[in-house]
């Protein structure tokens, strides 16, 4: 038979997915994949029980339902600063992820670089893969996870089509600052650089930090494209309902990779989450309050058992070190997939996110009941026994 495609050898599956697997063979908490365990507003999940018998239940509008993009362009706009066309500057998507595949593919053409901060959502470069583009990483220094100007300016010269910046950070948490997003916003515009956002955890920002959107600095509207979903804000996760927003140039060409990767989101679930996005500012400072609650609570934890960890300024992740706990020759990896069959806690090995040389860090999130935090906390105390 003839050969399949190379592009496969060139990445692994998810981790983050594996280890939700391998969480659910054993029974164990699943703080490895980023999702809640506690429900979506009750307001959200009584419109869908409506919608079930009411309708709609047939296509949709290829860019999605018109009544979701007014919603979603009165609801972004009100964040970003700016007027934004339901009917020109969004299109509703199969998530984020899908949101950022056809951006890439939109604005790249085969051999093109994208920029990329390391370490990275795990996402990114099998995206960049697949699209035949070339990543170029430039770190973030750990704990505060700055980067280098000077470092990043190199990277620019080097010829990128786009730079990809997940903000606040998925894995580490980061939170960019406006002088940090005008720097690359100047040389985004120095070079000729398409700013492509993923911004999924906007609403998860805690105390001492805000979120700047890339697409309200001057001169870098015309060159943004926004990615970011309704998963993490209304707990929907499975509902898998994201969107991007950018100019007319450039959302002609990303609706069009949409249109024929896939045709449409979930016309209920649509209908239904109009209710979210039409939800009170108060709403968004209360879901704040929650997350900024649950980080505490676990910190705290980590702080009473002595595992060291990176403070997040925005999401709902912390980097751990798992150094004291390896054995000699022990890679993160083999690591994390024992600690779940001892200890009943799963995690992400690091290496999963930095293209440096790691091999003592580890991702857990943070995003569920106070009850689940406390068991996950109760289990982990006595790492080092149960890991033997």
């Amino acid at each position: 038979m003839q050969e399949l495609s190379r592009k496969n050898k060139l990445f692994t599956d998810s981790v983050i997915r594996r280890m939700t697997r391998i969480a659910i063979a054993n029974n164990a908490i699943n703080l490895a994949q980023g999702f809640p365990d506690f429900d979506p507003p009750k307001a959200i999940t009584d419109r869908l029980a409506e919608v079930s018998a009411e309708g709609p239940h047939q296509y949709p509008i290829t860019m999605g339902a018109p009544n979701f993009r007014e919603a979603l362009a009165r609801k972004a706009g009100r964040f970003m600063g700016r007027t934004l066309d339901p009917n020109t500057d969004m299109v509703v998507t199969i998530g984020s992820t899908e949101a950022m595949v056809d951006t890439i593919f939109a604005l790249t053409n085969p051999g093109d670089k994208i920029i990329m901060f390391s370490p990275y959502f795990e996402n990114y470069r099998a995206q960049a893969i697949m699209a035949d583009c070339e990543p170029i990483f430039v770190p973030l220094v750990p704990p505060t996870f700055n980067f280098d100007a000077d470092v990043l300016e190199d990277a620019f010269k080097q010829g990128a089509k786009a730079i990809l910046i997940c903000n606040p950070s998925n894995p580490s948490g980061k939170v960019f600052t406006y002088d940090e997003l005008k720097l690359i916003a100047d040389l985004c515009i120095k070079y000729d650089v398409y700013a492509i956002m993923d911004e999924v955890y906007e609403h998860i920002i805690y105390e001492g930090h805000k979120h700047v959107y890339m697409n309200s600095i001057p001169g870098m509207w015309e060159r943004t494209v926004s990615c970011s979903s309704l998963s993490k804000t209304y707990s929907i996760t499975g509902w898998r309902l994201g969107y991007a927003i950018a100019p007319k140039h450039l959302m002609d060409r990303i609706k069009q990779y949409h249109d024929f990767n896939a045709v449409g989101a979930a016309s209920p679930l649509m209908e239904a989450a109009c209710v979210g996005l039409n939800m009170p500012d108060s709403y968004y400072k209360e879901f704040g309050d929650h997350y900024a609650h649950m980080k505490k609570l676990f910190t705290k934890g980590l702080d009473d058992i002595g595992i060291q960890y990176t403070d997040p300024q925005g999401a709902y992740f912390v980097l751990a070190d798992i150094g004291p706990y390896l054995k000699k020759g022990q890679t993160d990896v083999d690591f994390c997939e024992k600690m779940v069959e001892k200890v009943g806690v799963a995690c992400v090995p690091g290496t999963s996110f930095f293209m440096e040389d790691v091999n003592n860090i580890v991702r857990v999130h943070f995003a569920k009941k106070d009850d689940t935090l406390y068991e996950a906390l109760n289990r982990l105390a006595d790492l080092k026994a149960k890991m033997g």
